[in-house]
């Protein structure tokens, strides 16, 4: 779960690299060889630095974890707040999702750092995802009575068709709403389950949770419009 785009050289990172280390700089010198020391010392060194890089690593893994846990929790709780139309309670969980994917971004350059040090830049590359899109094109057409053929001459034709057309779409408005709420949650458990640990994809991924919720908004309202 963790990035494997090797990180820009320059000096920005350079300075950042001992303080991610958690060493001096000078020791990151003797650790890297090629200086002048005795060759036990520098094996010891770099022995260290490894040791210190993995330890941060884990650290980094245990962000990812982390967030992966709490993100399907949120997922959990989505499912029950959609399934109850507890529009409230929703914006609150997309927030702690946004929290959760930052603290996860705060980790990117250590994890680049570091995998670099340990010649692991690709070892945990990860696989592109596409964020797949649901927009209302996607969703069942509304039955309507003004879309049927000219049969209906007055406003007292159409109202009766409409009446015909009520548990045709309450059926529609119903399948529409489930729709746009699974995927929601799906989404969100698709990024929960990588932990957020690509930028990319993260953000990606709670843009469109943030469309998702929209969209179901908008579902509730226009049923409300058709059925109340």
């Amino acid at each position: 779960m963790r990035s494997g785009t090797t990180a820009a050289t320059g000096k920005p990172q350079a300075e950042a690299l001992p303080a991610a280390l958690g060493m001096s700089v000078s020791e990151l010198v003797h650790a890297v060889g090629g200086f002048e020391c005795e060759p036990a010392e520098m094996v010891r060194a770099s022995v260290r630095t490894a040791e210190r890089a993995f330890a941060e690593l884990d650290a980094c893994d245990d962000v990812i974890d982390r967030a992966s846990e709490i993100g399907g929790k949120v997922a959990d709780r989505l499912r029950v707040h959609l399934s109850a139309e507890s529009a409230a309670e929703i914006p609150a969980e997309l927030v702690e999702l946004e929290t959760v994917a930052a603290r996860v971004r705060s980790t990117d350059e250590t994890r680049r750092l570091l995998n670099r040090v340990l010649g692991r830049e690709d070892r945990d590359a990860f696989a592109p995802m596409a964020v797949v899109r649901l927009t209302a094109d996607d969703l069942p057409k509304l039955p309507s009575a003004y879309t049927e053929p000219d049969d209906y001459t007055d406003l007292l034709a159409v109202a009766g068709r409409e009446e015909q057309l009520r548990p045709q779409l309450k059926l529609v408005h119903a399948d529409r709403i489930v729709r746009v709420a699974s995927h929601l949650v799906t989404v969100v458990e698709q990024v929960a389950a990588v932990g957020f640990a690509d930028r990319r994809f993260a953000g990606e991924s709670l843009r469109e949770a943030r469309r998702s919720y929209e969209l179901w908004q908008r579902c509730l309202a226009e049923r409300r419009r058709d059925l109340s």
